[in-house]
Parts: C-alpha cells; sequence; structure tokens
C-alpha cells in the first residue's frame, strides 16, 4: 500500500509544488523603496506602480513577473537581472545598464530605452512595440521573436 500511494502522489505532488510561485521578498521590496539599492534580491512579481528607480542599483536581482510598467528606472543598473516576463510598458528605461538582463517574453510596449546597453540580454518573444530603441547598444541581444512593429531605432522594426 505504501508502495502504492508513493507511486501516485509523488507525481501529483510534484505537479501542485511546480505551479507555487514565489513572491517577492517583502524586506528586499522595503530596502530598494528606501534606499534604491537591491543587488541580487529577490523582487519577483513585485509590484511597482508608482516608485521611481530610477539610478537604482539592481544589478543581478531577480525580478521576473514584476509589474513595472511606466515606473521610471532611468539610468538604473540592471546588468544580470532577471526580468522574464516583467511588465515594462511605457516603462522609462533611458539610459538604463541592461547588459545580459533576462528579459524574455517581457512586456515593453512603448518603452523608452533610449540610449540603454542591452548588450547581451535576451529579449526572445519579449513585446518592444512601439518601443524607442534609438542609440540603444544591442550587442550579442537576442532578438528571436521579439515584436518589434513600430519600435523606433530598430533596423527593420516595420517587417516584424
Amino acid at each position: 500500500m505504501n508502495k502504492f500511494v508513493s507511486v501516485m502522489l509523488l507525481p501529483l505532488l510534484a505537479v501542485c509544488f511546480a505551479q507555487i510561485t514565489l513572491a517577492a521578498n517583502p524586506s528586499h521590496v522595503e530596502k530598494l523603496k528606501t534606499s534604491k539599492q537591491c543587488p541580487r534580491c529577490s523582487l519577483n512579481d513585485m509590484d511597482g506602480k508608482g516608485m521611481n528607480l530610477s539610478r537604482a542599483k539592481l544589478r543581478g536581482a531577480n525580478m521576473a513577473g514584476a509589474k513595472l510598467s511606466g515606473v521610471n528606472m532611468r539610468g538604473a543598473d540592471l546588468a544580470g537581472a532577471n526580468l522574464s516576463n516583467a511588465q515594462l510598458r511605457m516603462a522609462n528605461l533611458r539610459s538604463a545598464n541592461l547588459s545580459r538582463a533576462k528579459l524574455a517574453r517581457a512586456n515593453l510596449r512603448g518603452a523608452n530605452l533610449r540610449g540603454a546597453n542591452l548588450s547581451g540580454a535576451d529579449l526572445s518573444g519579449a513585446d518592444l512595440s512601439g518601443a524607442t530603441l534609438t542609440a540603444a547598444k544591442l550587442d550579442g541581444a537576442n532578438l528571436n521573436g521579439a515584436k518589434t512593429r513600430g519600435a523606433k531605432g530598430l533596423e527593420g522594426s516595420e517587417e516584424k
């Protein structure tokens, strides 16, 4: 009986645990709000509505699924940060350092990325429709499957 229960329940438990999403660490969110510095912090699924993160130090932070639409992140250091599936619609990322950042499937519609460093960034499947990428550094960036219709400053953006 124990063998049967183990064989039947283990796959079910694995599915349940796989669907658990870790939330942002509240102390990390508070640290970010008070100091604008939280490198390598756990900020996934954070709601940053109304925050001003200009020049924030977030190098290597986990911000997967974060809600940052319309947030001012001008000049922020997000090198190596995980922003996969993040909502960054209309965010101000002008002159931000996003080198080697993970932005796979991120919503960057209408975002201002003017002069941003996106060297080596993973933008696969990201939505860059209507984004401004003028003078952005895209050396080695992965744009496979990215939506770029109407993006400004990106060669060939009209046909994708």
